[in-house]
This record gives C-alpha cells, sequence and structure tokens, in this order.
C-alpha cells in the first residue's frame, strides 16, 4: 500500500513539473520579445543617406563622376550599364572606368531618402543636371546605401535615366 502512494505522489510531482515546466518556458517566450525591442534607426539613417548622396555629387563636381562614384561605391557594388549588362563588383567597376576622372559637369540633389529600421541598408531618389555650354540635359536616379561597420555610407547600386526635360541654355 505504502509503495502505491508513493508512485502517486511521484506521479502527481512530476506532472505538476512538467506542467509547471510548460507555464516557465512559455511566459519566457513571450516575453522574451519584450524586452528585446529593436530601436527605430530610419529617420537618423536616412538624414545620414542624404548628407552622403550631396557629399558624393560636392565630389563629382570637384573631383570628376567617376572619381567619386568610385570613391563611395561598395565593394559589392552593382553599376547598371545602358545598353550592356550591369558592371558588378567594385574591381570591375575601377577596371571598366580605368584612367577616367569623369565628367565635372554633373549635379545631382536626392528629393527622397528612406532606411530600413535597423539604419544599415537605405536608399535616396534625385534628379541630375548636366550642363554644357549649350544644352543642360535633365535626369533622375536611384541609389540604394549600405552602412558599413565603420559607420560611413557605401553606395550598392546606383542607376538613373534621362528625362524629356532637357533644354537650351
Amino acid at each position: 500500500m505504502q509503495i502505491i502512494w508513493i508512485k502517486r505522489i511521484k506521479i502527481v510531482t512530476m506532472r505538476y513539473f512538467s506542467i509547471l515546466f510548460v507555464k516557465i518556458i512559455t511566459c519566457l517566450f513571450l516575453f522574451s520579445g519584450c524586452g528585446t525591442q529593436q530601436i527605430d534607426k530610419s529617420k537618423t539613417a536616412a538624414a545620414e543617406i542624404i548628407n552622403a548622396d550631396k557629399a558624393m555629387s560636392e565630389m563629382a563636381m570637384k573631383e570628376g563622376f567617376y572619381t567619386a562614384l568610385l570613391f563611395y561605391a561598395d565593394d559589392s557594388v552593382v553599376k547598371p550599364n545602358e545598353g550592356a549588362f550591369p558592371i558588378i563588383g567594385k574591381k570591375a567597376l575601377i577596371n571598366y572606368w580605368k584612367g577616367k576622372q569623369g565628367p565635372t559637369n554633373i549635379s545631382w540633389e536626392p528629393f527622397k531618402a528612406e532606411a530600413s529600421i535597423s539604419g544599415d541598408l537605405g536608399y535616396t531618389l534625385g534628379n541630375w543636371k548636366i550642363v554644357n555650354k549649350d544644352t543642360i540635359l535633365n535626369g533622375n536616379y536611384y541609389t540604394i546605401w549600405k552602412k558599413q561597420s565603420d559607420g560611413k555610407w557605401k553606395f550598392a547600386v546606383d542607376g538613373g535615366n534621362n528625362t524629356p526635360s532637357s533644354s537650351k541654355k
């Protein structure tokens, strides 16, 4: 009789601890997400991206378009190429533009930027302009930016196209 009673206590105790264990684990899973809420870094990152985009434009006007883009390009950059396959990788882009500074008569201005909540990826949209002696060419562009481990922004993809608003000077 005593052995049966001890077995019942063991069974009841094991059931009790099993249920308690399941409840504790469930609570841990439910509440573990509450303390690790991600901080929204998107607004700060978007402002940083706009600053990087504007700095790249200023550099292009001083040192040349290709020089500026190579300076701000991520190692895994993808650069669409009109009428050809995209150029993939910074080394390939360096070889493609080898010995060329690029035009200095180009400028651009971003009109929109958004970034991920984590603040490590974003994009800009903007308008560009090339001013020649007798003609002004206009277009728009998109640039996808990645935050580097050192906190600087480099672009991963950059492209654009002409817009029909070209005008005589």
